[in-house]
């Protein structure tokens, strides 16, 4: 059995723990493993807040405004994608190569990016030129014993 959930957002700090919590609760309903749930809703919660704060287009409007995040459990793996509508990540987003990777231990911002790679097994950043930013990230998942979608 899969499910999958797709949301649309308004780019307002408020929409962050939203988001959150809903990932949780389809987890837990689930019966992801706990830890397996928190890595990816504090991934989530950085993708979300990295859309929030960078993720508005040219010329305000609805989708300016807005973004949105999917969510899928299939199998033995959760993906999910947050997308917006801002000028998209210099370098294309890499850690490696993003000009705020050695950010100071004092920041206040510039860590998120590099803790959604080190939270979860795979992450994909992707510009579309003229339509934003795309962070995409999965994780393989353990279930708890009494899973309601447990893979066999």
């Amino acid at each position: 059995m899969s499910i999958w959930w797709s949301l649309h957002l308004r780019r307002e700090a408020a929409s962050v723990p939203l988001a959150r919590r809903l990932l949780l609760g389809a987890m837990e309903t689930a019966g992801v493993d706990p830890d397996i749930s928190y890595d990816l809703s504090v991934a989530l919660s950085e993708a979300c807040a990295n859309a929030v704060e960078h993720g508005g287009g040219q010329g305000g409007g609805e989708a300016a405004a807005a973004y949105r995040v999917t969510a899928y459990l299939d199998g033995e793996k959760c993906r999910i994608e947050v997308a917006d509508s801002g000028p998209g990540f210099p370098g294309g987003g890499r850690c490696a190569t993003h000009p705020v990777q050695a950010a100071a231990g004092t920041a206040e911002s510039g860590r998120g990016l590099c803790l959604i790679e080190q939270l979860a097994d795979h992450v994909d950043f992707r510009n579309r030129p003229g339509r934003g930013a795309v962070v995409s990230f999965d994780k393989i998942l353990k279930w708890r014993e009494d899973a309601l979608l447990k893979v066999s």
